[in-house]
């Protein structure tokens, strides 16, 4: 087991690294735990790297609550994206407003309306892009390089915390007095839109509750993925 203080420190040196030779870079927070770290990291660091969050229209009352306490605790507020208004009525209107339950295609489309498309418009311009994804968090990620090539977007990627355990996560967050998605004390590890997010069961995978009636090889909504294939064309040594 990796000592927190020598992730704590490896996570800094990359953010430092990030700020100083890919500026600018973004973060993309989905307000859950993990992001919630690496928010705590930049802030207190007063790194230039923006923070934005991708507000899908559907996500919990819970998840909107920690943009509050993001401005409370750290007096700073992250940008938000939101999926174009057209697109989404298209979407409700031809097939339905819960369509995404009767097919992967169908909840990709979704996906694809209200967060990849919203994606784009937050990383246009950008040199770098940072993620909270971590290897131990399912199948679909358990390759996950911390500097990878992004060739869809013409970036480079980072995951800062790919070496972090949820346990890691979470002796920070206490450690740190981080605020957190309540949602978490709930049974959620991990959260996503409210239709498409379940909490999950004692033992379950912490992925267990995205998307649960699909394999869990197509768990993924399509911000790391193209073509249906993560976005890891070429890892690229620290």
């Amino acid at each position: 087991m990796t000592d927190i203080s020598v992730l704590i420190a490896s996570t800094r040196a990359t953010l430092e690294r990030i700020a100083a030779e890919y500026s600018p870079a973004v973060f993309a927070s989905s307000l859950a735990a993990e992001d919630m770290v690496l928010t705590d990291l930049i802030l207190k660091a007063k790194l230039p790297i923006g923070i934005f969050s991708l507000e899908t229209g559907r996500l919990h009352p819970e998840t909107l609550a920690v943009l509050g306490q993001v401005k409370d605790t750290y007096g700073v507020d992250i940008a938000l994206f939101k999926p174009q208004t057209e697109a989404v009525d298209a979407y409700v209107s031809q097939h339905g407003l819960n369509a995404f339950y009767e097919s992967v295609d169908m909840r990709r489309e979704c996906c694809r309306i209200r967060k990849v498309e919203p994606l784009g418009r937050a990383l246009a311009g950008n040199k770098a892009w940072v993620t909270g994804q971590r290897r131990s968090q399912s199948s679909t990620r358990a390759q996950l390089d911390i500097q990878e090539d992004d060739a869809a977007h013409g970036m480079v990627k980072f995951n800062p915390l790919a070496d972090w355990s949820e346990t890691d996560v979470w002796n920070y967050i206490r450690d740190n007095g981080v605020p957190y998605n309540a949602l978490h004390d709930q049974g959620f590890p991990s959260i996503g839109c409210a239709p498409c997010t379940r909490a999950v069961q004692p033992g379950e995978d912490v992925r267990a509750g995205r998307w649960w009636w699909e394999n869990p090889d197509s768990k993924e909504c399509g911000l790391h993925m193209v073509d249906g294939k993560l976005i890891r064309i070429k890892s690229v040594a620290a």
